[in-house]
Protein backbone atom coordinates (compact mmCIF):
# COMPACT_ATOMS: atom_id res chain seq x y z
CA UNK A 1 0.00 0.00 0.00
CA UNK A 2 1.16 3.90 -0.77
CA UNK A 3 1.37 4.85 2.88
CA UNK A 4 1.95 8.97 1.36
CA UNK A 5 5.55 8.93 2.99
CA UNK A 6 7.05 12.37 2.16
CA UNK A 7 10.54 12.34 0.25
CA UNK A 8 12.08 12.71 3.59
CA UNK A 9 10.17 10.06 5.25
CA UNK A 10 11.38 7.83 2.00
CA UNK A 11 15.10 8.78 2.63
CA UNK A 12 14.80 7.52 6.03
CA UNK A 13 12.81 4.77 5.23
CA UNK A 14 16.01 3.79 2.39
CA UNK A 15 18.87 4.54 4.92
CA UNK A 16 17.33 2.48 7.79
CA UNK A 17 16.83 -0.50 5.22
CA UNK A 18 20.33 -0.09 4.04
CA UNK A 19 21.92 -0.27 7.58
CA UNK A 20 19.57 -2.97 8.01
CA UNK A 21 20.60 -5.06 5.35
CA UNK A 22 24.35 -3.87 5.68
CA UNK A 23 25.29 -3.82 9.08
CA UNK A 24 22.48 -5.69 10.90
CA UNK A 25 21.49 -8.72 8.79
CA UNK A 26 24.72 -10.04 8.61
CA UNK A 27 25.79 -10.10 12.24
CA UNK A 28 21.84 -11.08 13.62
CA UNK A 29 22.62 -14.58 14.54
CA UNK A 30 26.26 -13.75 16.18
CA UNK A 31 24.49 -10.90 18.41
CA UNK A 32 21.82 -13.34 19.61
CA UNK A 33 23.99 -15.82 19.98
CA UNK A 34 26.78 -13.98 22.16
CA UNK A 35 24.09 -11.86 24.02
CA UNK A 36 26.16 -8.59 22.95
CA UNK A 37 25.14 -5.43 22.62
CA UNK A 38 25.52 -3.94 19.31
CA UNK A 39 27.83 -0.91 20.23
CA UNK A 40 28.83 -0.58 16.52
CA UNK A 41 25.57 -0.31 14.93
CA UNK A 42 24.42 1.92 17.54
CA UNK A 43 27.45 3.98 16.19
CA UNK A 44 26.90 3.66 12.58
CA UNK A 45 23.01 4.52 13.73
CA UNK A 46 24.43 7.70 15.46
CA UNK A 47 26.66 8.80 11.97
CA UNK A 48 22.96 8.44 10.06
CA UNK A 49 21.45 10.47 12.26
CA UNK A 50 18.55 8.61 12.56
CA UNK A 51 18.48 9.19 16.54
CA UNK A 52 17.81 13.03 15.99
CA UNK A 53 14.26 12.21 14.27
CA UNK A 54 12.56 11.84 17.59
CA UNK A 55 14.05 15.18 19.04
CA UNK A 56 13.18 19.15 18.13
CA UNK A 57 15.58 20.81 15.65
CA UNK A 58 16.40 23.75 18.77
CA UNK A 59 18.08 20.44 20.35
CA UNK A 60 19.80 19.24 17.72
CA UNK A 61 17.71 17.03 16.28
CA UNK A 62 15.42 16.83 12.86
CA UNK A 63 11.98 17.34 14.85
CA UNK A 64 10.03 15.07 16.96
CA UNK A 65 8.10 12.54 14.98
CA UNK A 66 6.78 9.18 16.07
CA UNK A 67 5.52 8.09 12.20
CA UNK A 68 9.48 8.17 11.11
CA UNK A 69 10.58 6.28 14.43
CA UNK A 70 7.73 3.63 13.42
CA UNK A 71 9.17 3.68 10.18
CA UNK A 72 12.68 3.68 11.07
CA UNK A 73 11.96 0.58 13.80
CA UNK A 74 9.98 -1.30 11.39
CA UNK A 75 13.37 -1.52 9.14
CA UNK A 76 15.47 -2.82 11.55
CA UNK A 77 13.71 -4.99 13.14
CA UNK A 78 13.35 -6.56 9.28
CA UNK A 79 16.77 -7.88 10.16
CA UNK A 80 16.77 -8.16 14.02
CA UNK A 81 14.06 -7.09 16.70
CA UNK A 82 17.00 -7.00 19.05
CA UNK A 83 19.08 -4.51 17.53
CA UNK A 84 16.34 -2.49 16.93
CA UNK A 85 15.38 -2.39 20.42
CA UNK A 86 18.42 -0.79 21.40
CA UNK A 87 17.36 2.01 18.81
CA UNK A 88 13.94 2.33 19.74
CA UNK A 89 14.30 2.12 23.71
CA UNK A 90 16.14 5.39 23.70
CA UNK A 91 13.37 7.12 22.35
CA UNK A 92 11.01 4.95 24.88
CA UNK A 93 14.33 6.97 27.46
CA UNK A 94 14.23 10.25 25.97
CA UNK A 95 10.01 10.91 25.80
CA UNK A 96 9.71 11.88 29.59
CA UNK A 97 12.08 14.41 28.76
CA UNK A 98 10.39 15.73 25.81
CA UNK A 99 7.17 15.70 26.65
CA UNK A 100 8.07 17.25 30.81
CA UNK A 101 11.32 18.08 31.01
CA UNK A 102 11.76 22.13 31.29
CA UNK A 103 13.95 23.92 28.66
CA UNK A 104 17.22 23.57 31.00
CA UNK A 105 16.39 19.46 31.05
CA UNK A 106 16.28 19.82 27.83
CA UNK A 107 19.16 21.76 27.02
CA UNK A 108 21.32 19.57 29.19
CA UNK A 109 20.31 16.31 27.65
CA UNK A 110 18.80 16.05 24.45
CA UNK A 111 21.53 17.01 22.22
CA UNK A 112 23.69 14.32 23.09
CA UNK A 113 20.99 12.02 22.58
CA UNK A 114 19.77 13.36 18.95
CA UNK A 115 23.39 12.90 18.10
CA UNK A 116 23.16 9.48 19.92
CA UNK A 117 26.31 10.14 21.35
CA UNK A 118 24.27 8.77 24.60
CA UNK A 119 21.59 6.70 24.62
CA UNK A 120 18.66 6.70 27.21
CA UNK A 121 16.54 3.33 28.76
CA UNK A 122 13.36 3.86 30.93
CA UNK A 123 13.17 2.95 34.94
CA UNK A 124 9.54 1.62 35.59
CA UNK A 125 8.91 -1.68 36.33
CA UNK A 126 10.37 -3.80 39.39
CA UNK A 127 10.06 -7.48 40.88
CA UNK A 128 6.60 -6.52 42.38
CA UNK A 129 5.59 -3.74 39.71
CA UNK A 130 4.88 -5.20 36.44
CA UNK A 131 1.46 -4.20 35.00
CA UNK A 132 0.72 -2.65 38.51
CA UNK A 133 2.99 0.54 37.55
CA UNK A 134 1.48 2.25 40.84
CA UNK A 135 2.52 -0.80 43.29
CA UNK A 136 6.51 0.57 42.89
CA UNK A 137 8.40 0.15 46.07
CA UNK A 138 11.63 2.48 44.69
CA UNK A 139 11.90 5.49 46.95
CA UNK A 140 12.97 9.11 46.69
CA UNK A 141 13.21 11.20 49.88
CA UNK A 142 14.39 14.83 49.46
CA UNK A 143 16.90 15.76 51.75
CA UNK A 144 17.96 19.60 51.42
CA UNK A 145 18.55 20.39 47.46
CA UNK A 146 18.88 16.83 46.90
CA UNK A 147 16.96 13.60 46.66
CA UNK A 148 18.03 10.45 47.79
CA UNK A 149 17.00 7.39 45.67
CA UNK A 150 16.69 3.56 47.04
CA UNK A 151 15.22 0.63 45.40
CA UNK A 152 15.88 -0.95 42.28
CA UNK A 153 14.40 -1.92 39.34
CA UNK A 154 14.41 -5.06 36.32
CA UNK A 155 14.23 -5.70 33.15
CA UNK A 156 15.45 -2.57 31.97
CA UNK A 157 16.43 -2.22 28.28
CA UNK A 158 19.02 -0.53 27.94
CA UNK A 159 19.87 -1.48 31.31
CA UNK A 160 23.80 -0.57 32.26
CA UNK A 161 25.06 0.34 28.17
CA UNK A 162 22.20 3.61 28.54
CA UNK A 163 23.91 7.02 29.91
CA UNK A 164 21.01 8.86 30.53
CA UNK A 165 17.77 7.14 32.53
CA UNK A 166 14.20 8.29 33.56
CA UNK A 167 13.34 6.86 36.33
CA UNK A 168 10.03 6.65 38.39
CA UNK A 169 10.04 6.96 42.25
CA UNK A 170 7.62 7.06 44.95
CA UNK A 171 8.33 10.34 46.71
CA UNK A 172 4.82 9.78 48.71
CA UNK A 173 4.07 5.93 49.12
CA UNK A 174 0.95 7.05 51.31
CA UNK A 175 -0.60 9.00 48.21
CA UNK A 176 -0.70 5.87 46.00
CA UNK A 177 -0.46 6.03 42.40
CA UNK A 178 -0.61 9.73 43.34
CA UNK A 179 2.46 9.80 45.17
CA UNK A 180 5.28 8.27 42.22
CA UNK A 181 7.64 11.10 40.42
CA UNK A 182 10.08 11.22 37.72
CA UNK A 183 13.27 11.89 37.57
CA UNK A 184 16.47 12.08 35.22
CA UNK A 185 19.34 9.90 36.55
CA UNK A 186 23.01 9.71 35.13
CA UNK A 187 25.06 6.69 34.63
CA UNK A 188 27.78 7.06 36.92
CA UNK A 189 26.03 8.72 39.81
CA UNK A 190 27.70 7.52 43.16
CA UNK A 191 24.53 4.88 44.22
CA UNK A 192 23.73 4.15 40.99
CA UNK A 193 25.22 0.54 39.96
CA UNK A 194 23.49 -2.53 37.89
CA UNK A 195 22.62 -5.84 38.99
CA UNK A 196 22.31 -9.13 36.45
CA UNK A 197 22.25 -8.99 32.99
CA UNK A 198 19.26 -11.13 32.22
CA UNK A 199 19.79 -13.84 29.87
CA UNK A 200 16.99 -13.96 27.61
CA UNK A 201 14.55 -15.89 24.85
CA UNK A 202 14.44 -13.53 22.35
CA UNK A 203 15.91 -9.89 21.55
CA UNK A 204 18.73 -11.06 22.81
CA UNK A 205 21.47 -8.59 21.48
CA UNK A 206 19.69 -5.96 23.69
CA UNK A 207 20.75 -5.32 27.28
CA UNK A 208 18.07 -5.81 30.12
CA UNK A 209 19.88 -5.29 33.48
CA UNK A 210 18.42 -4.24 37.16
CA UNK A 211 19.31 -0.91 38.29
CA UNK A 212 19.57 -0.85 41.42
CA UNK A 213 19.70 2.61 43.62
CA UNK A 214 21.37 2.91 47.12
CA UNK A 215 20.87 5.81 48.54
CA UNK A 216 21.59 7.42 45.15
CA UNK A 217 21.76 11.14 45.79
CA UNK A 218 20.76 13.47 42.56
CA UNK A 219 20.25 16.99 42.20
CA UNK A 220 16.41 18.32 43.15
CA UNK A 221 16.90 19.77 39.12
CA UNK A 222 16.64 16.29 37.95
CA UNK A 223 13.20 16.42 39.16
CA UNK A 224 10.76 16.12 36.01
CA UNK A 225 7.65 18.10 35.66
CA UNK A 226 6.24 17.87 39.71
CA UNK A 227 6.35 15.83 42.14
CA UNK A 228 3.45 13.77 41.99
CA UNK A 229 3.46 13.40 38.08
CA UNK A 230 5.07 9.89 38.08
CA UNK A 231 2.35 7.98 37.36
CA UNK A 232 1.39 10.49 34.62
CA UNK A 233 4.56 10.98 32.84
CA UNK A 234 5.05 7.15 32.64
CA UNK A 235 0.99 6.83 30.94
CA UNK A 236 1.89 10.08 28.59
CA UNK A 237 5.14 8.27 27.65
CA UNK A 238 3.64 4.98 27.33
CA UNK A 239 0.77 6.63 24.94
CA UNK A 240 3.78 8.31 22.40
CA UNK A 241 5.84 5.12 22.54
CA UNK A 242 3.54 2.18 21.93
CA UNK A 243 3.19 2.44 18.25
CA UNK A 244 7.02 2.33 18.34
CA UNK A 245 6.81 -1.17 20.06
CA UNK A 246 3.83 -2.40 17.23
CA UNK A 247 6.29 -1.46 14.59
CA UNK A 248 9.37 -3.10 16.16
CA UNK A 249 6.22 -6.38 15.98
CA UNK A 250 5.26 -5.55 12.12
CA UNK A 251 9.54 -5.59 11.32
CA UNK A 252 9.79 -8.82 13.25
CA UNK A 253 6.50 -10.11 11.36
CA UNK A 254 7.86 -8.88 7.79
CA UNK A 255 11.03 -10.41 8.49
CA UNK A 256 9.37 -13.68 8.76
CA UNK A 257 6.85 -13.54 5.74
CA UNK A 258 9.86 -12.83 3.56
CA UNK A 259 12.02 -15.67 4.86
CA UNK A 260 8.45 -17.56 4.47
CA UNK A 261 8.04 -16.80 0.51
CA UNK A 262 11.70 -17.27 -0.08
CA UNK A 263 11.53 -20.91 1.10
CA UNK A 264 8.49 -22.01 -0.33
CA UNK A 265 9.73 -20.81 -3.69
CA UNK A 266 12.90 -22.62 -3.39
CA UNK A 267 11.07 -26.00 -1.45
CA UNK A 268 10.61 -28.64 -3.79
CA UNK A 269 8.02 -31.78 -2.32
CA UNK A 270 6.34 -34.02 -4.85
CA UNK A 271 8.42 -32.88 -7.64
CA UNK A 272 6.87 -29.33 -7.58
CA UNK A 273 7.21 -25.85 -5.26
CA UNK A 274 5.23 -26.11 -1.71
CA UNK A 275 4.24 -22.36 -2.66
CA UNK A 276 1.94 -23.90 -5.38
CA UNK A 277 0.08 -25.74 -2.68
CA UNK A 278 -3.28 -24.33 -2.00
CA UNK A 279 -2.68 -24.75 2.04
CA UNK A 280 0.63 -22.52 1.93
CA UNK A 281 -0.69 -19.81 0.02
CA UNK A 282 -3.96 -19.19 2.34
CA UNK A 283 -1.49 -19.41 5.03
CA UNK A 284 1.44 -16.80 3.25
CA UNK A 285 -2.27 -14.63 1.91
CA UNK A 286 -3.49 -14.37 5.60
CA UNK A 287 0.19 -13.56 6.90
CA UNK A 288 0.10 -11.00 4.18
CA UNK A 289 -2.87 -9.17 5.15
CA UNK A 290 -2.45 -9.07 8.50
CA UNK A 291 0.55 -7.19 8.16
CA UNK A 292 -0.94 -4.95 6.27
CA UNK A 293 -3.55 -3.91 8.46
CA UNK A 294 -1.17 -3.87 11.40
CA UNK A 295 0.64 -0.95 9.33
CA UNK A 296 -1.53 0.90 8.35
CA UNK A 297 -2.93 0.59 11.80
CA UNK A 298 0.38 1.95 13.06
CA UNK A 299 1.38 4.50 10.56
CA UNK A 300 -2.40 6.03 10.96
CA UNK A 301 -1.84 6.20 15.16
CA UNK A 302 1.41 7.58 14.39
CA UNK A 303 0.19 9.94 12.63
CA UNK A 304 -2.01 10.92 15.07
CA UNK A 305 0.27 11.02 18.08
CA UNK A 306 2.20 13.46 15.96
CA UNK A 307 -0.57 16.00 15.28
CA UNK A 308 -0.71 16.56 18.42
CA UNK A 309 -3.99 14.75 19.93
CA UNK A 310 -3.67 14.85 23.23
CA UNK A 311 -6.33 11.56 23.16
CA UNK A 312 -4.09 8.63 21.91
CA UNK A 313 -4.35 5.99 24.94
CA UNK A 314 -6.69 4.09 23.35
CA UNK A 315 -5.30 3.99 19.79
CA UNK A 316 -2.04 3.41 20.85
CA UNK A 317 -3.39 0.36 22.54
CA UNK A 318 -4.84 -1.22 19.95
CA UNK A 319 -1.46 -0.93 17.81
CA UNK A 320 0.67 -2.36 19.90
CA UNK A 321 -1.88 -5.09 20.74
CA UNK A 322 -2.78 -5.91 16.81
CA UNK A 323 0.38 -5.56 15.71
CA UNK A 324 1.94 -7.77 18.58
CA UNK A 325 -0.71 -10.17 17.93
CA UNK A 326 0.18 -10.11 14.63
CA UNK A 327 4.11 -11.00 14.87
CA UNK A 328 3.47 -13.70 17.38
CA UNK A 329 0.36 -15.63 14.53
CA UNK A 330 2.85 -14.46 11.43
CA UNK A 331 6.15 -15.77 12.73
CA UNK A 332 4.80 -19.24 14.58
CA UNK A 333 3.25 -19.71 10.64
CA UNK A 334 6.71 -18.97 9.03
CA UNK A 335 8.04 -21.45 11.41
CA UNK A 336 5.54 -24.10 10.13
CA UNK A 337 6.01 -23.29 6.67
CA UNK A 338 9.49 -24.47 6.31
CA UNK A 339 8.88 -27.28 8.88
CA UNK A 340 11.81 -28.78 10.68
CA UNK A 341 13.98 -26.48 9.06
CA UNK A 342 11.96 -23.85 10.83
CA UNK A 343 12.64 -24.75 13.87
CA UNK A 344 16.37 -24.96 13.49
CA UNK A 345 18.71 -22.59 14.08
CA UNK A 346 20.15 -22.52 10.80
CA UNK A 347 17.48 -21.21 9.60
CA UNK A 348 16.71 -17.20 10.81
CA UNK A 349 12.42 -17.80 11.55
CA UNK A 350 13.37 -19.39 14.53
CA UNK A 351 14.69 -16.35 15.95
CA UNK A 352 12.16 -14.16 14.70
CA UNK A 353 9.44 -16.12 16.38
CA UNK A 354 11.60 -15.82 19.80
CA UNK A 355 11.61 -11.85 19.42
CA UNK A 356 7.80 -11.34 18.25
CA UNK A 357 7.09 -12.92 22.05
CA UNK A 358 8.22 -10.21 24.58
CA UNK A 359 6.23 -7.11 21.89
CA UNK A 360 2.79 -9.09 23.84
CA UNK A 361 4.58 -8.27 26.93
CA UNK A 362 6.76 -5.62 27.88
CA UNK A 363 5.35 -1.40 27.57
CA UNK A 364 2.18 -3.14 29.18
CA UNK A 365 0.84 -7.05 28.51
CA UNK A 366 -1.62 -7.28 25.68
CA UNK A 367 -4.17 -8.11 28.81
CA UNK A 368 -3.79 -4.78 29.97
CA UNK A 369 -4.11 -3.23 26.30
CA UNK A 370 -7.13 -4.68 26.34
CA UNK A 371 -7.95 -2.94 29.27
CA UNK A 372 -7.27 0.46 28.06
CA UNK A 373 -9.29 -0.16 25.41
CA UNK A 374 -12.32 -1.53 26.55
CA UNK A 375 -12.40 1.38 29.89
CA UNK A 376 -11.79 3.83 26.95
CA UNK A 377 -14.54 1.97 24.65
CA UNK A 378 -16.68 2.22 27.44
CA UNK A 379 -16.37 5.79 28.44
CA UNK A 380 -16.95 7.12 24.90
CA UNK A 381 -20.15 5.17 24.61
CA UNK A 382 -21.33 6.60 27.99
CA UNK A 383 -20.52 10.32 26.80
CA UNK A 384 -22.46 9.25 24.51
Amino acid sequence: MDYLLTEEQKMIRDLSRQIADEKIRPKAAEYDKADEFPKDVIKDLAKSDLFGIFVPEEYGGMGISVLNLCIVTEELSKACGGIAVCYAASALGTFPILLFGNDEQKKKYLPALAKGEKIAAFGLTEPAAGSDASAIQTTAKKVGDHYILNGTKHFITNGGDAEIYTVIAMTDKTKGARGASAFIVEKGTPGFTFGKKEDKMGIRASSTRELVFTDCKIPKENLLAKEGMGFIVTMKTFDMSRPGVAAQALGIAQGALDHAVKYAKEREQFEKSISTFQGIQWMLADMATQIEAARALIYAVARMVDSGNAKVGKESAMAKLFASDVAMKVTTDAVQILGGYGYMKDYPVEKYMRDAKITQIYEGTNQIQRNIIANQVLKEQISK
